[in-house]
């Protein structure tokens, strides 16, 4: 068995969805023989987590699976092994330093 990094595409409607889309993307770990069986994995998990519930003002949210969008092998589990990168062009190299500056000092402070 080998281990992946898949990552999993839902979208977010709220009431009539007449809002702007949204989409949560999640990484998922996966165990599987190869690929395609981490791929059917993922999406089985995707299809089987949907949800839906009434939020505060008594609308109803979907979390309506979409796909499945990326399987990554795994070399091997050890400590700071990298799982995901994704490459992020920015328009404004400062203010996105800054964001990351600021979202991690988020998480420094809430552990």
């Amino acid at each position: 068995m080998n281990w992946y990094v898949t990552k999993l595409i839902f979208r977010i409607i709220s009431g009539d969805g007449n809002h702007p889309a949204q989409f949560d993307e999640q990484l998922r770990l996966i165990n599987a023989d190869n690929e395609h069986a981490a791929f059917k994995k993922a999406s089985s998990i995707g299809i089987d987590i949907q949800d839906s519930f009434t939020n505060a003002q008594k609308q109803m949210v979907r979390w309506q699976f979409v796909d499945v969008t990326e399987v990554n092998p795994i070399n091997g589990l050890t400590d700071g092994a990298e799982l995901h990168y994704q490459i992020h062009e920015a328009p404004d190299a400062d203010l996105y330093i800054a964001w990351a500056h600021h979202k991690s000092a988020l998480l420094a402070v809430n552990n």
